[in-house]
């Protein structure tokens, strides 16, 4: 809601003033209204209506006879001769303002050479606006001059490289302190923008493994920090982009670090929030902890994970590093990214130097807030969409990423998510565009938003899949902490497995949620929520540990043997644990560091997962990337109910998947000979005509027909 003092005005379309009064001053009325500009031409205001409002005020409604121009600094003035600066406000949401200061241009923000620096900030309600660098000690404004489309341009014969800057916005009457919102470098903490040659910037190619569907993709989810945090584990940088990529030296524990993350096969590491958050203190990182995701600046490393925070290029060479030998050992690197919503909106760049624009408002000016984070951002408008999806394309072009995974995407809109996923695939035709579908309460229209429900029209873009985790696992809920999936006991959801083991596109007993495996994201734990292992302590807690390492066997082969995209959480192949805590994104390292003392205490969890994922690589009936093809080659039976046996043959094998959460013990005969590759764990293979199934087990199969 406007929060107002006695007397405020604003521009809410090209003919439309909208004025609130309050009673405590003239007892809110005036017969009459002037506009003023900042050359003191008046011009009469009609009014077009009075309302009586709840919060002590009248609102009027105000209406224009002569046009106005955007950018320039108006003043309304009442009866009394008291007058307020006119304020740019719901006319940014217009469509006709989107088409007149739409910029298509590629040259916002800074551009360097070593004979000329330029800087190009779109800021169209802005009066005036101030240019402030600081190099060598010296800090020096300069007045920046507004040109076509509301963009306001600086040019220096110099070689600013290294030089810090910023923006002075003078906005609704007021001057405004600003990093650039298309800013890509930094000092500690965002206090101020950064020249950089980009060119610096550089990473040695390397041939990644052929990918024929996203289907291909084991996605693993880290944190930088997480990874390496925990002490006494070799890492010479723990905590950092230098530290996640850091070859471990010999310690107690059997490998650690990016040493481990070779070992476990995945395909793709997904790192949590890396690009600059607003909760933790950059020069002093330990003192804070934080997940990341507070955004304050969308295209500028975080600096806590930097061995040099207030040094712009460390962070982007030690970041390129991280992903250069990723590569080199043919991991990818996928990014959770945060468009949804900004740490403060008001400090924001966004917000200083375009009030409103870039953040979803209704009619009376309130904020959406289906984030729940105080602001939802508006990629309705064109040119926070080109923000989102330049930027998009700059992380492409100069860390060589190869995807993104996008929080609450669902308070984006379709258009952009499809944009992006377009722009991406220029640079990398392998590239993953995913994120979380969830259904929002956010001010975006929902057929627009890029929610699962209108995954339909997002064919290239994949969502996580909460079906599967809750039918799996059991419902995440912290009412529903007891609540069992089936592969945690309550084998009467055996016909919802299916449907899930499936991709959830070909349901027969209800509409699809997907078309296409490759739309389908599916896991049993991510940072969010309990860790699985937590979950079963609590929904299972009637099994003895060693009953509840098989299910959570189980659960890792559920998401590794399913048709879709499998994603597993790091430590999740050890059993991780957060003490039963849920959302730890504040918590400490003690709660959310990976753990190699209890990845050795949980070793055969590990190796089961290593092994699951060498089946998965293998074996091609496991990554069907259509619909059609899982229709053709995937069929189900099941043995009392209880017992799922998951059945693909295609012309070069047959494979059979069982699946026994109970505690009973079934058997099963062949028609003809299988090939034993699984069983709870790695096993020696041996060909069977028969198999007895024990009580929560899961047993992998192979004749071959070649």
């Amino acid at each position: 809601m406007r929060q107002h003092t006695y007397y405020e005005a604003y521009l809410d379309d090209y003919d439309r003033i909208t004025v609130f009064f309050s009673r405590d001053s003239y007892g809110g009325v005036s017969n009459y209204f002037h506009l003023k500009d900042s050359l003191g031409k008046i011009q009469d205001l009609a009014i077009q209506s009075v309302e009586q409002t709840q919060n002590n005020y009248i609102k009027y409604t105000l209406s224009i006879p002569d046009p106005i121009v955007i950018g320039n600094e108006y003043y309304v003035v009442h009866q009394f001769a008291r007058e307020a600066i006119l304020e740019y406000a719901a006319i940014t949401k217009t469509d006709r303002f989107d088409d007149e200061f739409y910029y298509a241009g590629d040259d916002l923000g800074c551009s360097f050479s070593e004979a000329q620096t330029s800087f190009a900030l779109w800021a169209p309600t802005a009066a005036r606006v101030k240019l402030e660098i600081e190099k060598n000690g010296s800090v020096q404004d300069y007045e920046m001059q507004r040109g076509n489309c509301g963009v306001f341009r600086y040019a220096m014969l110099d070689n600013l490289e290294n030089a810090k800057y910023r923006y002075l916005v003078r906005v609704n009457g007021e001057w405004k302190e600003t990093i650039d919102p298309y800013g890509i470098a930094s000092d500690a903490n965002s206090k101020h923008s950064v020249v950089v040659d980009i060119n610096k910037i550089k990473q040695k190619e390397y041939e990644l493994p052929i990918m024929n569907s996203n289907c291909d993709a084991i996605i693993y989810e880290a944190s930088v920090r997480d990874f390496t945090i925990q002490k006494g584990i070799g890492v010479e940088h723990p905590g950092s982009y230098l530290g996640f990529c850091e070859e471990t030296k010999e310690t107690k524990q059997k490998q650690t670090g990016f040493s481990y993350l070779k070992s476990l096969g995945i395909t793709h590491v997904q790192l949590m929030p890396v690009l600059d958050f607003g909760s933790v203190d950059e020069n002093y990182p330990l003192l804070f902890y934080n997940w990341g995701y507070d955004p304050v600046q969308w295209r500028c490393l975080e600096g806590s994970f930097s061995s040099h925070a207030e040094s712009a290029y460390t962070r982007m060479f030690e970041f390129s590093k991280l992903v250069e030998e990723c590569h080199k050992n043919e991991i990818r690197v996928n990014l959770d990214v945060v468009f949804n919503h900004v740490y403060d909106m008001n400090a924001n760049a966004l917000q200083l130097t375009v009030p409103n624009y870039y953040f979803q408002m209704d009619g009376n000016g309130n904020f959406s807030n289906g984030s729940f984070c105080g602001n939802d951002v508006d990629t309705s408008r064109k040119m926070c969409r080109k923000l989102i999806v330049d930027t998009c394309r700059f992380l492409c072009k100069t860390y060589h990423i190869d995807g993104l995974r996008f929080d609450l995407m669902g308070i984006l809109d379709i258009a952009t998510m499809n944009e992006i996923r377009t722009v991406c695939r220029e640079y990398n035709p392998d590239f993953m565009v995913y994120g979380e579908g969830w259904n929002m309460p956010c001010f975006l229209n929902e057929g627009s938003r890029a929610s699962i429900a209108n995954q339909a029209q997002m064919p290239q873009i994949a969502h996580f899949s909460d079906r599967f985790r809750d039918i799996v696992k059991g419902n995440t809920s912290e009412y529903e902490i007891n609540a069992k999936g089936y592969c945690t006991g309550a084998v009467y959801l055996i016909d919802y497995m299916k449907d899930v083991l499936s991709a959830s596109c070909i349901s027969d007993s209800g509409y699809p949620m997907f078309q296409n495996p490759t739309h389908a994201i599916n896991y049993v734990e991510c940072h969010d929520n309990m860790t699985c292992w937590d979950k079963l302590r609590e929904c299972c807690k009637e099994d003895p540990r060693e009953r509840r390492i098989q299910r959570h066997k189980m659960c890792i082969a559920a998401v590794l043997l399913a048709q879709g995209i499998p994603f597993i959480h790091s430590g999740q192949e050890f059993a991780r644990t957060k003490h039963g805590k849920g959302n730890t994104y504040n918590d400490s390292d003690e709660i959310n560091k990976l753990d190699y003392d209890r990845r050795d205490r949980y070793h055969e969890i590990t190796e089961a997962t290593k092994e699951l994922i060498q089946i998965r690589k293998q074996h091609r009936v496991f990554r069907y990337a259509s619909a059609d093809e899982i229709r053709s080659h995937v069929s189900f039976r099941d043995i009392d109910r209880k017992v799922l046996v998951y059945e693909i043959h295609d012309e070069n094998e047959s494979v059979i998947v069982f699946f026994n959460p109970t505690h009973e013990q079934f058997y099963y005969r062949f028609e003809q000979p299988y090939e034993l590759l699984y069983y709870n764990a790695k096993c020696e293979h041996q060909s069977l005509h028969e198999i007895q199934i024990e009580p929560i087990s899961t047993i992998v199969l192979v004749h071959s027909l070649s």
